[in-house]
């Protein structure tokens, strides 16, 4: 890849599309396209056709998806396997026709079966039952994989995947409802904080920047924090914060940074040190730490970064979501790449940011 090559970036203002813009920059590629859901939705065939015959990039990054946690996934299954398949199947179609060079495809290690023996292996893809709390958005994340090797092996396309583990960084999504266990974690110990500290201003601000779903008067304290018991933010003698599940479930990590990192580094290897390390049909590439921590561990470790004072609760009526989820990274060893960043580094990151 040439520094001035034409790069489509899908997803440029997500989590994961925004990290891998900053890496892109600072690897001084100059000539990257952009295009925010009102300019082109990528679930809409024909718009994707015309915006490859105008744009006609040489390289694709397709990071753009719908995603969400636990409660997000319970809610709305048919969106996040429609939208999710349709953006696959319309990018990487239309990558073929108008014949780019080479495109990387992100997934999730959600694809794996929930049970699947650990840490998780590439092979082991389509060997068991998913995890039922997001088995929509997997099964799309799988489309997606399948899409690029068959086009590899009819069309001798090179069309790359890879399935990142757990992420975190800056840009998440902090909503209540609809963020993964990170960011929420940050975001209801942060509130808890604030209610410990009496810090009326930066509770205020917080609300402003994030408002919660329902409509509040802002300048009535009382029912603030009312409303925040409905997302497990309890003040009392001691303030609480609720998490979903008994906390034992084991997650693995990757701060974002390191993620766009490693996904540049699969994207920009020869063809044929990729196709030399994967096969045919196992073709897709995790992307992880290989190690993880439970839950509980995680929510520690934020608490002591946030400086939160008072109880987790830990309720056990929630979902824990699949009980262990490691990745196998061998195979992205064996292509040249490890990550550097420790979960408590990145998490006092993450915080700095949101706080600033």
């Amino acid at each position: 890849m040439k520094k001035t090559d034409k790069i489509f970036l899908a997803g440029h203002s997500g989590l994961v599309g925004g990290a891998i813009l900053k890496s892109l920059n600072s690897l001084g590629f100059k000539n990257i396209i952009l295009a925010s859901h009102s300019e082109l939705d990528l679930t809409d065939q024909t718009q994707v056709n015309i915006f490859f015959n105008l744009q006609k990039p040489k390289y694709v990054i397709l990071a753009a998806a719908k995603v969400g946690g636990i409660y997000a996934n319970n809610s709305y299954p048919a969106q996040f396997i429609y939208e999710n398949i349709m953006i696959a199947a319309n990018v990487i179609h239309a990558s073929f026709a108008h014949k780019v060079s080479r495109l990387l495809f992100l997934g999730s290690t959600c694809i794996y079966p929930r049970l699947a023996d650990q840490p998780i292996h590439e092979d082991l893809l389509l060997t068991g039952l998913l995890e039922p709390t997001n088995e929509p958005y997997a099964i799309a994340k799988i489309a997606g994989i399948k899409l690029c090797e068959s086009y590899n092996r009819e069309y001798k396309t090179d069309f790359r995947s890879v399935m990142p583990t757990n992420l975190y960084g800056y840009g998440d999504n902090f909503h209540l409802e609809n963020s993964h266990v990170i960011p929420a974690l940050i975001r209801k110990m942060h509130l808890a904080k604030c209610i410990d500290d009496k810090n009326w201003d930066e509770l205020l601000n917080d609300l402003k920047k994030y408002p919660l779903p329902k409509k509040l008067n802002y300048s009535n304290i009382s029912e603030i924090i009312d409303s925040l018991r409905e997302f497990g933010i309890t003040s009392g003698e001691i303030t609480s914060v609720e998490i979903w599940g008994t906390g034992e479930a084991k997650r693995e990590f990757m701060f974002i940074d390191d993620m766009a990192e490693a996904c540049l580094h699969v994207m920009r290897i020869k063809k044929q040190t990729y196709h030399e390390n994967t096969s045919p049909m196992v073709s897709h590439v995790n992307i992880g730490v290989g190690k993880d921590i439970s839950i509980r561990e995680a929510a520690e470790t934020i608490k002591e970064i946030v400086g939160f004072r008072g109880e987790l609760i830990y309720n056990s009526n929630k979902p824990d979501g699949a009980p262990r989820k490691l990745t196998n990274i061998s195979r992205l060893k064996k292509l040249g790449w490890k990550n550097s960043t420790e979960f408590i580094d990145g998490i006092r990151k993450t915080y700095e940011w949101y706080c600033a």
